[in-house]
């Protein structure tokens, strides 16, 4: 202060970190990036520009997270993504099955705060990025203006999950905007870009509520009015509905036209227009009095993106590599949403809100879409990830995106605890290594069963169990279901197909036409393939039916016994429940444009087939049946597979007999071992869609889940135990290693008609 009273400007409150790894962007991405970096060893700084995780998924904007799964839509069965993202929904419908998405704010939050290798700031901003070369980040700037501090966060590496890629465009990655033309990838669906548009708009959601007494609204000014007639949709059942909320209203898009980043404000401001103007329209209109009682709960403040700038990585996923479902030898993660390309006049346009086409089953995404060529320390993932516009359609769900958050964040964690750089990752022994870790945190990648051989005491050692579950079929619980549509029992089998037999009722003389069908695909579950065909003459009542096909299978492989719809018929149906077997019919699930087949335009080039989905629990019901001979499914030595799941023909599985209440798993070697950590891989039931918000769920624990366990060395200590199980990876890290020959792993039935399960074993 000078003599007159007057001071130099001041400086802002300045603070300095340091972290291996450095992650932009707390989204699900970022936070699985987070997660499996520091679990692996290395300090971790998540940098978020909002005040809570999540990105889309949070409470902020309300989008339920979604991905290969697709709302059970989908031919994809078994495709919940592992790892991170599976742990955070898992825990979420544990903690949260109605789907509070406030809930579901405190869910993640938890799990990031619970990691002490996570240095976790909120509110804060990056706005600038520092290099130490031209192919070098050395450190991110940012700041927080609720604590009034920027911070210099120096790190030896950096993830960029930010969802528009600001630090990676900030870096000087290369990147684009908008779509390619039809033939820079050769993509059919590559759409028009002046009648359809380029981008995909951003969405405002907003949730009502009945207060039980009248309610008035006196709409803002700038609500749009006259809805009917500038957004033809309010006119479609489809799409509108009174008793719709939150994300049913996923269509309220606007921007595609815009800068999907620096006209963020005006597109803001569209969508208010329109949320108010269509509550609006719904209270005031007098078409609708039946809402009288109802107001306005919540709007979102923040809206939802789906597209903005892709990096240009070393490989650019495209339309082909998700519809032929191409295999890639760096693969790392994968996708399954359908490709999803939505009009860029959004709210605005006339006809369908989105054009959704699905492909045969799942498909890998190869490590060189999440690196760029020109920064070495820097990778990026989530929407951003390198992929066509096209393509993007597909990766761009938040489930698919922490996906590959969590391989970003493994791959960084072993560069900065072998010190490489991500591209030295690309040598085939130092990739085996990275789908190895991938794989041991829960990861799953399609088509891809890694070797764990050389570190897994698992493979060293004697397995000997209590009992081994041969599959029969399924108890008659003295239900009935009609026929109504075609319903197929899905198992595998490998040498000659076995006979079937089962109880039917026919309400008056019929035909049951019965199918066996496979998939053509690698590994997958679209029945396109017609093995075999039976008709079976019925008698009015209930009667006794054999089913039997000529066909024999060198590989397993998993068949469809289809029940072709008969309205006269009903089939017994049953309570039990066993890992990797169910019951899927060719029905419609409006939802995912899943009108029981797709038959997109030839010019497009996808693949035109039927769908066969599961109903959602409590409906779904296997159908009852005696399987003569019982099939042999789940051998121990499933527990030396690294898949995890039901996949490539096979359950992956080791199953006691169901009538077993405590089976037990024995390893035993011939010298002692020293053992310090045993990871257990569980049935969570990954054909199960875990929407985190709004739609609830009837299960909070998965039903395959093995609840209870323990596990005790050679003079009967127990060493581990758990009364209360519901995730899929149970990691037990001894306090002190403990040297054994013999390991003894007890686990509890889940229910009087479910076995236990267990996929995989890692001893080290």
């Amino acid at each position: 202060m000078n003599s007159q009273g007057f001071v130099s400007a001041r400086a802002i409150h300045r603070i300095s970190l340091e972290a291996d790894i450095v992650v932009a962007g707390g989204g699900l991405t970022g936070v699985c990036c987070a997660l499996t970096a520091a679990r692996r060893g290395s300090r971790v700084i998540l940098v978020q520009d909002r005040p809570v995780l999540g990105g889309n998924a949070s409470s902020e904007v309300r989008l339920w997270a979604l991905g290969a799964t697709s709302h059970m839509g989908n031919n994809n069965r078994w495709s919940r993504e592992g790892g991170a993202i599976n742990e955070i929904m898992t825990e979420n419908v544990y903690r949260n099955k109605e789907g509070n998405p406030v809930i579901f704010d405190t869910v993640v939050l938890d799990i990031v705060r619970r990691e002490p290798n996570i240095t976790l700031l909120l509110d804060t901003v990056v706005y600038e990025v520092v290099k130490s070369e031209l192919d070098t980040v050395e450190s991110l700037v940012a700041y927080n203006p609720i604590n009034e501090t920027r911070y210099d966060i120096k790190g030896r590496f950096f993830a960029d999950c930010t969802g528009d890629g600001l630090v990676s465009y900030l870096a000087g990655v290369p990147f684009r905007m908008g779509s390619e033309d039809k033939e820079v990838y050769s993509e059919g669906f590559a759409p028009d870009k002046e009648k359809y548009g380029e981008l995909m708009g951003h969405t405002i959601l907003f949730y009502m509520k009945d207060t039980g007494k009248p309610v008035e609204y006196y709409a803002p000014h700038f609500a749009l009015q006259d809805v009917e007639k500038h957004i033809s949709k309010i006119r479609n059942d489809e799409y509108f509905s009174i008793h719709h909320h939150g994300c049913k209203y996923w269509w309220i898009e606007y921007g595609g036209r815009l800068n999907t980043i620096h006209d963020s404000e005006e597109i803001k401001e569209e969508l208010q227009k329109v949320v108010y103007g269509i509550w609006n329209y719904i209270k005031n209109s007098g078409k609708f009095p039946e809402m009288a009682t109802y107001t306005l709960e919540w709007v979102g403040t923040i809206p939802g993106k789906r597209e903005s700038r892709r990096m240009e990585g070393l490989y650019t996923l495209n339309q082909r590599d998700i519809i032929e479902q191409r295999t890639h030898a760096d693969a790392v993660s994968y996708g399954g949403w359908a490709i999803d390309l939505h009009p860029s006049n959004g709210v605005y346009a006339d006809g369908r809100a989105c054009n959704q086409w699905h492909s045969k089953g799942v498909y890998q995404i190869p490590y060189r879409c999440y690196l760029g060529s020109n920064i070495k320390n820097l990778m990026f993932g989530g929407r951003i990830m390198s992929s066509s516009h096209v393509a993007n359609g597909s990766t761009r769900v938040m489930c698919t995106s922490a996906s590959g958050g969590q391989a970003i964040g493994m791959a960084l964690a072993l560069c900065a605890e072998k010190d490489l750089n991500p591209a030295d990752l690309l040598a085939p022994e130092k990739m085996s290594e990275l789908q190895r870790e991938l794989v041991e945190a829960g990861q799953y990648i399609p088509f891809l069963n890694v070797d764990d051989s050389s570190d897994n005491l698992l493979n060293s050692a004697k397995v000997e169990v209590s009992g081994t579950a041969l599959f029969n079929g399924y108890t008659h619980n003295g239900s009935w279901r009609r026929l109504a549509c075609s319903t197929a029992a899905l198992f595998p089998v490998q040498g000659a197909m076995p006979e079937i037999t089962l109880k039917v009722r026919a309400d008056q003389p019929t035909d049951l036409k019965v199918e066996l069908r496979t998939s053509s695909r690698l590994a997958g579950f679209t029945p396109d393939t017609t093995i075999d065909n039976t008709t079976i003459v019925l008698n009015a009542g209930e009667q006794d039916v054999k089913v039997a096909f000529n066909a024999e299978f060198p590989e397993s492989t998993y068949v469809f016994v289809c029940f072709m719809a008969n309205e006269d018929v009903q089939l017994p149906e049953s309570d039990m429940l066993i890992t990797g077997t169910t019951t899927v019919l060719n029905q419609i699930n409006l939802a995912v444009s899943n009108l029981g087949r797709q038959d997109p335009p030839p010019e497009i080039e996808i693949d035109s087939f039927e769908f066969w989905c599961p109903l959602r629990r409590p409906e779904s019901k296997n159908i009852a049946f005696v399987v003569n001979p019982a099939l042999p499914i789940f051998s121990t030595a499933n527990m030396a597979n690294a898949l995890c799941r039901p996949a490539s023909g096979s359950t992956n599985a080791w199953a006691a007999p169901v009538e077993q209440e405590s089976p037990e798993i024995t390893l035993s070697w011939e010298n002692p071992v020293k053992v310090s950590d045993v990871t257990l891989f569980f049935d969570t039931d990954y054909d199960q869609a875990m929407e985190t918000v709004q739609m609830g769920h009837y299960d909070n624990v998965m039903p395959y889940c093995v609840r209870r366990w323990s596990l005790a060395d050679e003079s009967g200590k127990t060493v581990a135990s758990c009364s209360d199980n519901h995730q899929a990876l149970n990691k037990i890290v001894l306090s002190e290693p403990v040297e054994t020959r013999t390991l003894r792993l007890k686990l509890e039935r889940p229910a009087d008609d479910i076995p236990a399960a267990l996929f995989h074993i890692i001893v080290k």
